[in-house]
């Protein structure tokens, strides 16, 4: 599984259109509008790169109003559940 944060910008009066059309997109699993320099952070899970680069390449140009982006890949996550499973190890 690849995970990848997309940090976008978008046309001021198009944020709410753009949020609900990626949000119906295949592979992105939430789309968080956000304040600061960014307008809206899209979680995009894939089986593969190729379909991270076909997504953020090709479908998200298709979406009018984006006017910038940057696309983080996750190497590893780090939860809550995770740092509580690490530290209960024996306990009970």
């Amino acid at each position: 599984m690849v995970t990848a944060l997309v940090l976008l910008s978008v046309e001021r009066n198009k944020v709410n259109e753009v949020a609900g059309k990626l949000a119906e997109m295949a592979g992105i699993s939430e789309v968080y509008s956000v304040a600061g320099e960014f307008d809206l952070v899209a979680i995009i899970r894939v089986k593969e790169n190729e379909a991270l680069a076909e997504m953020v390449t090709n479908q998200l140009l298709k979406v009018g109003g984006i006017t910038r982006s940057q696309t983080l890949i996750a190497f590893r996550v780090y939860s809550r559940h995770d740092l509580e499973s690490m530290f209960s190890i024996g306990e009970k």
